[in-house]
Formats: C-alpha cells, structure tokens, sequence
C-alpha cells in the first residue's frame, strides 16, 4: 500500500511538471502552493477533499490539454464550476481538480439579447450583466450557485413560471469532451450532444462557454421574506400556497421553507415571494398571505438583480451541510408538512448545528416547462409537480452518516407521500414519471430516475461521446454497448 501511495505521487508529480509546461493560460496548484487551502474549498465543508492538483484553466484549449494529460497518466479528474455539489462529485482524494473559477467572463449582445458566459460564472455575474441592459435570465434561487451546475441539470428559478428551464434559454454550449476535441453544440451543429447536455450535460464533457437567450426585465420587481411561527400559522401559509400555484399567472414564485431562526423558539415558516411587476399589483397576489400577520416582512420594490441573493443567507458556504431532492404534487397536506417538522425538530434534539437545516418547498406555474415535450432535452422532470429541497446542516464530521440518513428519511417519507397523491387521481400517467430533479440531488440517486424515459438515448450517446466513462463523477450514466450506437 505504501509503495503504490508512492507511485501514486510520482505519477502526480510527473504531471504537474507537464501540465505547467503544456498549459498557456492556467495556474497549476499542489498542496505546497500559495492559495491551495482555498482551491479545495466546497460549498459543504463535509465534501472537501485534499486534491493531488487543482487546475485554474484560462482556456478551451488548456481544459483540454489538462483532460489529455490526465488521462494519458491515469490520474482522475473532477470538474469544479460554482463548488456547490454536496456529493462530492466535484472533489477528488488525490487526483486533479480542473476548476474553471478564473472563467467568468460575461458578453452581453443588445441587439439580439444573447449572452455568452464562460463555463466558471456564477449567477450573479450573469444577473448583473444582464440587468446592466434590462436584461434577465432564468437563473438559480441562489446566486452564488455556479451557472454550469445548475445549468447542465436542466435549472429551475424565479423566471421559470414565464419562461421555463434554464435550459429552455439555452441557444449553444462550447464544450470539451472526453478526448480533448473542443466542440459547438446547438440545435443546428452536434444536435444530439446539444439534446444531452440540456440536462445530463456534466456527464459528456467540460463546458467551457454557453449562449444564452435573455429576456426583458425593464422595470423593477417586487420580492422579500414574510416569517410565520409554524405552530399558528401552518394550515395558512400552505393553503395559500396550494391555491397560489393553481392562480399564478406565472410571473409570481414562491418558496416556503420550514427551519428554526436564531430570532425564534420554534420552527418557522418562512416565505420568500417573488412578483415580476409592480407592489400595488403584487400585494393583490399575495394578499391572502399578508393578510396572515407575518412576524416579519422584508417585502419590497427592488431591482431583479437582487432576487436571486434573497435565499443566499439560508444557504452559505462553509459548514457541512448537503441538498437532497424529493417531488411533490399540490395541493400538499398541512399534516404532511408537519410530519416533516417533527422530523426536523428530532434532528435538533439529536445533532449539535442542525437547527439551521432547511426544508425548501417550491412553488412555481410549471405550464411553461410543460409546453416543451419531455423528449425534447435530456431533462426528463417536465411535469406538473414541484420540487422539495432537503437541507441539513450540522457541526462534526461524526454526525454525516446520521444527517445522511435523516435526508433520506425525509425523502423517502415525501415520496410516500406522493405514491398516497398518485394513488387518490388514479395514478394518471404523467404522475408515474415523476422522478427526482438530479441537481438537487447530493446522495447520487440512480442515473436511471433521474433521467427516465430518457435514460436508453442517453446511454447511447454516452458511448458516441464518452465511451471510456471519463465523466462519471455525479449521476454515472453507463455507456451502451458499442453496437447500441445509432448516433439520434
């Protein structure tokens, strides 16, 4: 064991002394060098991992001389955008990080709206490039949260109730695959690469540019957190919600979290609300939730530039915490909702840091997702239903498997959950599809739910593209068999 730990950083060694010749526009990291903490800094500090070498690439051609060299000295790489998996997918135990933190570049087209974002962008380089032109682009809930990630998963957001997915806004992707080719993928060039990367885009390549189409966002919007107590308010707040999804006209979001505020001695509901237009017209939305008395109100007119950093104090970096995904369809059961609090109240009890874990139920009109059909991308999530976040948070490494655990449990009684839903409507055949939204998902759930119907071409194109597996790093998708290929 020790002498092949040895070999191993031969090996290691060798390479970095390659890639710091080969690379043009990137700075090679090792454990010796300045800044190397910080290069293996993870969103959750449960998945920080020691990296053998951490990448800054600068280029296209420097990400794939980087996968080139690391595959002809056999040593795994990961890929790293915003840093915000809590799988681990985006750190290694001694092998190579190709980070694409130094890629945030920004290029915004007025007169056709398109904008061009390096691979490394987090949302709030794009949110503010965009409304530097009273522009806006279906971006995440959270603004620190990489474009990439979000996007190559398909990407839900305050937008997404008028316009869709994120990935209904994508035109094109430069992405570098598994053999270094450097390639354009859009609905006219690659088109069936460009079908896969909407949405099991990281398990094909390394995206080192995307095109977006943006939309207008000329006037200010209206948004900001009410708090409930849980024990008064409860039956309220979610029989507005239920309601609020069948009545938006799309250009309203909502997202109700239960966690356990410093300010409080009991769970809280805490609603963060979105209106794309003016207050006189939002507070008639959101009348019925107003008129509910919250404890506190930061509602207000503000530009949309601001919206996605709203939840960014619910969900910082640092601290080991994870995301896990389940589905619900509305209208859900105020005694469901608590069930799920009494839950999270057994893991306060239980596990030192946990009362900042949070659950997240969204709220958004799903009709302009549904409109695209569910083959058209390789998203597989085109229903009706919505998405619930699971977030634990907790203090010692000790605690990770029982905060694990405590997420599947909860994921697991929402799924029960749903099976009750399915079971009352008749199972009709759009709820039997229903899986689990993968970039929510920090415990790697099968490929296969993830992606459904999907699944078979994805596996194809899987050998076309990447037929040695080199991105299997997240939800692994298993290349078909070699005579399987029929290049859709």
């Amino acid at each position: 064991m020790i002498l092949e730990l040895a070999k191993g950083r031969e090996t290691v060694a060798r390479l970095v002394q390659e890639l710091r010749s080969s690379l043009q526009d990137s700075q090679v990291l090792t454990s010796e060098s300045e800044g190397y903490a910080q290069s293996i800094k993870r969103w959750s500090d449960a998945v920080e991992m020691k990296a053998g070498v951490v990448v800054y690439v600068g280029s296209a051609e420097d990400i794939s001389t980087t996968i080139v060299l690391s595959r002809m000295y056999m040593v795994p790489f990961v890929v790293s955008g915003g840093r915000h998996s809590s799988s681990g997918a985006s750190s290694t135990h001694g092998g190579l990080v190709i980070d694409l933190a130094k890629m945030r570049k920004v290029l915004v087209d007025v007169p056709t709206k398109t904008l061009r974002a390096q691979g490394g962008c987090i949302w709030e380089d794009v949110d503010n490039a965009a409304a530097d032109h009273a522009l806006a682009m279906v971006g995440g809930t959270v603004n620190h949260t990489g474009v990439g990630g979000l996007t190559l998963g398909g990407g839900y957001g305050w937008l997404s109730g008028r316009y869709g997915l994120t990935i209904d806004s994508l035109l094109a992707v430069q992405i570098v695959l598994a053999d270094g080719s450097i390639k354009a993928a859009s609905a006219k060039e690659n088109a069936d690469l460009f079908w896969a990367v909407r949405g099991a885009g990281h398990c094909f390549g390394v995206v080192s540019e995307f095109t977006f189409q943006t939309h207008d966002q000329k006037g200010p919007i209206w948004a900001g957190q009410l708090v409930f107590s849980a024990s008064k308010k409860l039956d309220g707040v979610v029989a507005f919600a239920n309601n609020f999804v069948a009545t938006t006209d799309g250009n309203s979001g909502m997202v109700m979290g239960i966690t356990a505020p410093p300010f409080m001695d009991e769970p809280a509901v805490v609603t963060t609300l979105f209106h794309n237009g003016r207050q006189a017209d939002a507070e008639k939305v959101f009348s019925g939730l107003l008129a509910l008395q919250p404890l506190r109100n930061t509602t207000q007119e503000r530009p949309y530039r601001e919206m996605n950093s709203m939840m960014n104090h619910l969900v910082p970096y640092g601290g080991r915490k994870l995301s896990k995904g389940a589905s619900f369809v509305p209208p859900i059961s105020p005694d469901f909702v608590r069930s799920l609090i009494a839950k999270l109240q057994e893991l306060h009890h239980k596990v030192p840091g946990s009362p900042r874990s949070i659950l997240l139920f969204e709220f958004f009109k799903p009709d302009a997702w549904c409109q695209v059909s569910e083959d058209a991308t390789a998203f597989a999530g085109r229903g009706r239903h919505q998405n619930l976040m699971i977030g634990p948070f907790w203090s010692e490494a000790e605690d990770d498997m029982v905060c694990r655990k405590w997420a599947r449990t909860v994921a697991d009684m929402t799924q029960r959950e749903l099976e009750r839903v399915k079971e009352k409507a008749g199972r009709p055949e759009w709820m039997e599809r229903i899986g689990e939204y993968g970039n929510y998902d920090g415990l790697l759930s099968d490929a296969s739910g993830i992606y459904g119907r999907n699944y078979d071409r994805l596996r194809e194109l899987k050998a076309k593209y990447d037929e040695d597996n080199v991105f299997n790093k997240s939800h692994a998708i298993i290349p078909a068999p070699s005579n399987g290929v029929n290049g859709h």
